[in-house]
């Protein structure tokens, strides 16, 4: 199946772990971890012919070059392989599965496929995770790999990276989540390894932070002094020293105070303490771009909070904007940037990328840079160079920002592959797998302080010969700090990698197929969700119940549970929102008048009254309008298991009492008469749609089902006794209102 390929030694070798258990491939950017899948590719669909191969990658440019592999080496027709992205409409991904026997797919829309049944997991014998470290949290990986190994015949997985991450619980949880087996880890200093890489000279360049950038400096200091100086009076902050108070310490007593918060614990020092941290937060921020960034950067960002302060009514920003030291620093930043004054490392850059135009007029480059500002001041300042041709390459489009669509970024790749430009000022995007040949030279803006992302910007060079790395930082700044970060993060990660390999304690159970002779299917409740509510977690939540869910374009409710419960559902945060915008009531109204069970659903632990400046008289009124004059039940829940487990309850017991066929437009009885009739019946007890019909199609009219005997009733398939008694009840009893 392969061809035009011969696998190196150490390729075979994890290739030979991967074909026996679930395997954890990391290997330096380049070493061809994309080979290694194209040998267990051929290797499952020999042992399973009827299958198919499934790889997933965070982004179209990477599965684009998994497809592009799989073309030149692996001989298969191309019309059986297919790229499922966000771009290729629903019916159009389930028409490809059904023909298709690889299949390369971003994770997001695989969810929805997986949900909606468009497509059968049970057929893949090979799933593959590229970028295996994003396995964390809720990223889609966690969810599609663990419905993979539920439902697969015959699962196999193989999971790469170039970096994991540095913590021993990072790395266990991504082995967790993907049910990794056996870590198979490679360096660039490992034997069978060494004779394939490419030496990759590192560069550290080191500049002073100017005088005028320094006075700066002084005033935000002087910001952030003064308020963990309040935080310490308070008792909030325990240090000794008020100068060295790190950003992951503030986050610390941030979660911390908003738990206390939450938990009812509520005052003055608490409020104000979270307005002071969110103060501190920003100007810290502010601080870190003049230090590594840059004056254009921090003239933008400090312009923003000034716009935000006149605008908005958060105290935080307006005691931000109100400070002497703000004031300042924004002024000085003024001047700077009227004059024209350049970050020392841009200056740097320019006469780094002269030199190396000037000794090579083909030479590639790409500068990587932490903000999409900056980096497009760079693009535009190293432009003025005389043979450069620089493009930005960024991710997509956010609020206000510059950005490219995928299909954009992949052809920004192409044109540098064709020397069509020779720098690329690339933000994060750039650091993630990309196959891009021949870089001779890459630079760092700035040091980044994880590992993953140091390691994957270095793997962009010293693919097909030696390489380059400068990485230019800012003497006594945070650069200094993130650069002996990176460097124990990277140290600890093969510490950890190498202390884990063989000692994974993961028990995969074997496969049960059931007897159909020994044990009967498990009845499914099927509950009906508006297809705009797809990203929410409860809906995972429910498949992993057991649940049926069907997603559809729902009208009135979120959920429909049954043939009269419909659930409207909402985050707290969305409640005290949907207040604010009117949307609350339409909505309750509409939910009246079309379930004859509707439901309220507020999920989150937060307090309601401390959400938004929002009057506790406006939720309590409008709480009390939901339950009284709309009749509408209220049902509080903590969190998507929750609030999945109470949707199943419900759903289970409205269907196992006959409320099961469930209309999804929820419209009032047509004009045709055979509807009405349908639609008179189904408001008996414990009848609804389905046992309206059956009814009708027995006794004839309308007439003739009220005056039908209890024992003809319980002659119609899904009228048992109960029900039949129920409905004599009804229609022989006499009315209790009548005066």
């Amino acid at each position: 199946m392969i061809k035009d390929f011969e696998p190196r030694l150490y390729q075979e070798t994890i290739f030979h772990t991967a074909t026996k258990k679930n395997t954890l491939v990391v290997l330096p950017t380049g070493m061809g971890k994309t080979n290694i899948f194209l040998m267990l590719s051929a290797f499952r669909l020999h042992s399973y012919p009827n299958s198919k191969i499934l790889l997933i990658g965070p982004t179209k440019p990477l599965i684009d070059q998994y497809y592009q592999v799989f073309l030149g080496h692996f001989e298969i027709d191309p019309d059986k392989m297919a790229i499922f992205t966000g771009m290729v409409k629903p019916e159009e991904r389930q028409r490809l599965w059904q023909k298709s026997t690889i299949i390369f797919s971003t994770p997001q829309g695989l969810e929805n496929d997986i949900i909606s049944n468009r497509i059968n997991l049970k057929e893949v014998s090979l799933l593959g995770i590229d970028e295996a470290h994003r396995a964390v949290g809720n990223y889609s990986y966690v969810w599609v790999a663990k419905q993979y190994e539920k439902n697969a015949n015959f699962p196999r997985i193989i999971a790469m990276t170039a970096s994991p991450g540095s913590d021993i619980e990072k790395i266990q949880e991504v082995c967790n989540n993907l049910f990794i087996e056996e870590i198979e880890s490679r360096t660039q200093e490992d034997p069978d390894v060494r004779p394939y890489v490419q030496e990759i000279k590192i560069d550290w360049v080191k500049v002073k932070l100017p005088l005028p950038f320094v006075e700066i400096q002084e005033h935000f200091k002087s910001f952030i002094y003064n308020r963990t100086r309040k935080l310490k009076d308070w008792g909030i902050l325990r240090v000794k020293d008020l100068n060295y108070v790190s950003r992951k310490d503030l986050l610390g007593i941030q979660a911390d105070i908003r738990g206390r918060i939450a938990s009812g614990e509520k005052d003055f020092v608490m409020w104000n303490a979270i307005s002071v941290l969110a103060e501190i937060m920003k100007i810290a921020h502010a601080s870190e771009l003049l230090e590594s960034q840059g004056i254009v950067s921090l003239q933008k960002y400090l312009e923003k909070i000034s716009d935000e302060g006149r605008k908005s009514s958060s105290k935080a920003v307006k005691n931000v904007i109100a400070d002497a030291d703000f004031r300042n620093a924004r002024y000085k930043t003024e001047k700077l940037f009227e004059q024209g004054l350049q970050h020392p490392k841009l200056v740097e850059l320019q006469k780094r990328i002269d030199d190396e135009i000037k000794k090579d007029a083909n030479v590639k480059v790409i500068v990587f840079n932490q903000y999409r500002e900056n980096a497009l001041d760079i693009k535009n300042t190293i432009n003025k160079i005389d043979g450069v041709r620089a493009e930005i390459f960024v991710g997509q489009q956010k609020k206000g920002e510059t950005g490219l669509t995928q299909k954009a970024q992949k052809e920004m790749l192409d044109k540098f592959r064709e020397n069509e430009f020779n720098v690329i000022v690339a933000t994060s995007i750039g650091e993630e797998g990309l196959d891009i040949p021949k870089v001779d030279l890459v630079i760092f803006f700035e040091p980044v302080p994880s590992a993953i992302r140091s390691i994957q910007r270095r793997g962009r060079t010293g693919r097909s010969d030696k390489g380059r790395v400068i990485i230019l930082m800012t003497e006594k700044t945070k650069d200094e700090t993130y650069r002996w970060a990176e460097h124990h993060q990277e140290k600890r990660m093969y510490r950890n990698l190498s202390s884990l390999k063989g000692k994974l304690k993961l028990s995969i159970k074997p496969k049960e197929v059931p007897l159909e002779n020994f044990s009967s299917k498990e009845e499914k409740f099927k509950i009906f969700v508006d297809h705009r509510e797809r990203g929410n977690p409860i809906i995972k939540e429910l498949l992993e119940i057991g649940a049926d869910v069907r997603l559809e374009k729902l009208e009135n409710a979120d959920y429909l549970l049954s043939s009269r419960v419909g659930v409207e559902f909402k985050t707290k945060q969305d409640f005290i929102n949907s207040i604010i915008d009117g949307r609350l009531l339409i909505q309750l109204k509409n939910m009246r008048e079309n379930f004859s069970r509707p439901i309220l659903m507020l999920e989150g632990d937060e307090d309601i009254y401390s959400i938004r400046n929002v009057h506790p008289n406006a939720i309590r009124g409008m709480i009390a309008t939901a339950i009284v004059s709309y009749g509408i039940p209220i049902l509080q829940t903590k969190n998507a298991a929750e609030s999945a487990a109470m949707l199943y309850t419900i759903a289970k017991r409205e269907q196992e009492e006959g409320f099961r066929e469930i209309n999804l437009h929820q419209e009032k009885p047509s004009e045709k008469l055979k509807h009405q009739q349908e639609y008179v019946v189904a408001a008996l007890p414990n009848v609804g749609p389905g046992l309206s019909r059956e009814l009708l199609k027995k006794f004839g009219s309308v007439k003739n089902v009220v005056n039908a005997s209890e024992k003809d009733l319980e002659g119609v398939p899904k009228i048992g006794k109960v029900i039949a008694k129920k409905i004599k009840e009804v229609v022989d009893s006499s009315y209790e209102g009548k005066n």
